[in-house]
């Protein structure tokens, strides 16, 4: 509810501030006096259009503000919190100015924000109705969203809309794995052509070393055996020649002479045994050359073969990798991401799989929403065409039109089901029904909208309602009608009404009279709330006009007795 409402510099406003209540609260005073100005105030709080013209002569900018208090409304405190926009004490604090160059700011909670944040906060929460105009019912696609919380069918709504939301996401995902599908398949025959040509190698990183050693050998097998000649000539001496002795022939001769030498010095016996080891590892040298030299030869075959295998090797490094492990690294990755990829058609089966089920359940969530809305939009014809009788329109028809909605591509219906849910009324024998938006009597559309929120006041409990008035046309015991109305729909929310009508007027639970006078020759509205005495002047001249006599006194007092009534039917309770 709106608790505290301050406007500054707006029209003929220099000044003004309303400490509303809850339940109805009545604004009333003579044509001219300024109450469309308060009216216009709530609407730029709403979130409504601004014009540079609003603001009062001599003043730099208008500016509204106002306190709400917000514990029966959860919902919008978790979305200030979502927004960053912090609360204390269940009030909220709002503020619009405008500036006479026309540009507009909005702060929530002292922040600037975009004006068009003030229409998503209070959209649904906060609507002004009048003769002309009402901001949610005159739009056909919020009909559905109040037929469904009438009827108790948010949660049938909501699964709708998630159906909707994943099917959407099964189809986007499907395109995609299709749009990709060619070059998925380039990308698998490069991928499996790179893992079977690694594969195909069947690289050992300890089998490389010892094939580049034997190429070694087998590149060098005449020289190997020439050296080896040599090496062995020089330790075992030359066979061709009988008087060269070799390495191991001297060492031998050296080993026998020092051990001539131990027997006769036994300190010279280490060192015997030093140069008899020489002499043993020269002979075990001189074999090892022998075979050695023997076993070198040469096999063009074998080499061809190796240095086939060692090139093949070298290209996949120069491709994949500078070392056999960096290249079997790479082989695993390659493997993985076909792997992957061989899933991808697994998936595209899975999805069509699932798609499948969506589509069901959405089918099924959609029927249920759809038989739903059938039985509610019976129940609120009834509870509309009843409230409007008691409006003083007896032969008024309501129906709730429930046509086909578009259907998305693709889908077997929208976000919000199969229907577009229409609000239609016939205001007079003979009419068709209309939608709302078409119905021209300004005074009928007005009591209509009343109807309407009487008929949804439980379902939507919490609003702020605005009426502006929606007594035109109307008088006597209509008028008494239409204020019982504006009670019993101010015992679910808060209701500002502006209003001719004494009958009106006398049952609110506050009552504020807008007057408008001169001071120091300028022209200024004041706005203050009246009780007892003055309460009754104002509804006393409310019924007598100028001529206010003790009979029109009388009759005021009348009615707000009735307001008090021990019936209650006068009385608007306070919201629950």
């Amino acid at each position: 509810m709106i608790e505290t409402l301050r406007i500054s510099g707006l029209a003929i406003v220099d000044r003004a501030e309303l400490e509303f209540g809850p339940g109805l609260n009545a604004l009333t005073g003579e044509t001219g006096a300024g109450k469309s100005i308060v009216l216009g105030a709530l609407a730029l709080l709403a979130g409504g259009r601004a014009e540079s013209g609003a603001v009062r002569e001599g003043s730099d900018e208008a500016v509204v503000e106002a306190v709400f208090r917000t514990e029966r409304l959860p919902e919008l405190e978790a979305e200030l919190e979502r927004r960053g926009l912090a609360i204390a004490d269940h009030e909220l604090v709002v503020r619009r100015s405008v500036a006479r160059s026309g540009r507009s700011r909005a702060f929530v909670s002292g922040q600037l924000v975009p004006v068009g944040t003030l229409v998503e906060l209070f959209a649904g929460r906060l609507e002004i109705s009048s003769q002309h105009d009402s901001q949610s019912l005159r739009r056909p696609e919020v009909h559905g969203l109040l037929l469904d919380r009438r009827g108790g069918l948010l949660a049938q709504r909501a699964a709708v809309g998630a159906g909707v939301a994943r099917l959407r996401a099964l189809e986007e995902e499907l395109a995609r794995l299709r749009d990709e599908a060619r070059e998925l398949a380039r990308r698998q025959d490069f991928l499996s052509f790179q893992v079977l040509e690694i594969d195909a190698a069947r690289i050992v990183p300890v089998e490389l070393e010892a094939l580049r050693a034997e190429r070694s050998r087998l590149a060098h097998a005449d020289r190997l055996r020439e050296e080896g000649a040599a090496a062995l000539a020089l330790v075992s001496g030359d066979p061709a020649r009988a008087d060269t002795a070799g390495a191991a022939d001297l060492l031998g001769e050296a080993a026998r002479r020092v051990a001539a030498m131990a027997r006769l010095d036994p300190a010279l016996e280490s060192l015997a045994a030093r140069v008899e080891g020489l002499a043993a590892e020269a002979r075990d040298a001189a074999l090892e050359l022998e075979r050695c030299a023997e076993g070198v030869e040469a096999d063009p075959a074998r080499l061809a073969g190796i240095e086939e295998r060692l090139a093949a090797v070298d290209r996949l490094r120069r491709k994949y990798g500078g070392t056999p492990e960096e290249i079997l690294r790479f082989r695993d990755d390659a493997a993985g991401e076909l792997a992957r990829l061989e899933g991808a058609s697994a998936r595209e089966a899975e999805l069509e799989k699932a798609r499948e089920i969506a589509v069901d359940e959405l089918e099924r969530a959609a029927e249920a929403l759809s038989r739903g809305r059938a039985r509610a939009a019976r129940a609120l014809a009834r509870a509309v065409e009843a409230e409007l009788r008691g409006l003083a329109m007896p032969e008024a028809r309501f129906e709730v039109a429930l046509e086909p909605a578009p259907v998305p591509e693709g889908l077997p219906c929208g976000p919000a089901g199969r229907e577009a849910p229409e609000f239609r009324l016939s205001a007079n024998p003979g009419e068709p029904l209309r939608p709302l938006q078409r119905v021209a009597s300004g005074g009928e559309l007005s009591r209509s909208f009343l109807a309407l929120r009487n008929a949804l006041r439980e379902a939507d409990a919490g609003m702020v309602l605005v009426f502006d008035e929606v007594d035109a046309g109307v008088g006597g015991e209509t008028a008494d009608r239409v204020g019982r109305a504006l009670a019993e729909l101010a015992a679910h929310h808060q209701v500002l009404c502006i209003t001719h009508l004494p009958q009106i007027a006398a049952r609110a639970d506050l009552h504020f009279c807008v007057r408008k006078r001169v001071e120091r020759g300028r022209s200024v509205t004041r706005v203050g709330v009246v009780t007892g005495d003055e309460r009754v002047e104002e509804i006393a001249r409310m019924a007598g006009g100028e001529s206010v006599g003790e009979a029109t006194r009388r009759h005021a007092r009348h009615l707000l007795a009735q307001r008090r009534g021990p019936d209650g039917a006068g009385g608007a309770s306070k919201p629950k």
